[in-house]
């Protein structure tokens, strides 16, 4: 598998002073982001299990190399964002050639919800990710980075290794598109 220009070129900064980091510190505390990350840019449906496990591998395969001149945070969701993307574009392939297999819905149900909210909302979260689909990666990440995650604009900028003028370009752009997906389902019954 090939990897991105930018995943190597934040896997060659320098160590951070002072610091040894090892694959399990780096997973004791950064777990849980990641496997954030991974299921909103996944999705429902996503086997989360899987896709934090090869961030994980990655992340020993690449971590001898981590010189730290990116924040850890920014380089561990680019390797989750190009996990979920590697993961996203095998299942578009693999449906498109009729050999995809039903995925479990991962939608986390809400206990105090009615039955008849919780279908409200799990239907919402599916139109939403299926408009996501339909979406380029940029736009996609985006929008799930700041609406879903909920994280200011400056830290999508860091992420998405962009400016904070582009995030917020990119997020007009990227909602604009949302909508007229959604619409577009919509329209087609679906």
């Amino acid at each position: 598998m090939r990897e991105s220009p930018e995943l190597l070129e934040l896997a060659t900064a320098s160590p951070v002073e002072g610091e040894a980091l090892s694959v399990d510190k780096v997973y004791r505390d950064h777990v849980a982001d990641v496997t954030r990350w991974a299921s909103r840019l996944g999705g429902p449906g996503a086997d989360l299990e899987d896709l934090v496990q090869e961030v994980f591998m990655r992340v020993q395969r690449y971590l001898p190399s981590y010189r730290g001149e990116a924040q850890l945070t920014t380089w561990l969701f680019q390797i989750t964002a190009n996990v979920v993307r590697h993961h996203r574009r095998r299942e578009r392939w693999r449906a498109l050639l009729g050999r995809s297999d039903d995925v479990k819905d991962s939608t986390m149900r809400e206990p105090e919800a009615s039955p008849e909210d919780q279908i409200a909302k799990r239907e919402a979260s599916r139109l939403v990710y299926r408009a996501l689909d339909r979406m380029k990666e940029r736009y996609r990440t985006a929008i799930i980075l700041f609406e879903i995650e909920d994280l200011p604009g400056e830290k999508v900028a860091e992420l998405m290794g962009i400016t904070l003028t582009n995030v917020w370009v990119l997020l007009h752009r990227a909602r604009a598109e949302l909508v007229k997906q959604v619409e577009a389902i919509r329209g087609e019954g679906g």
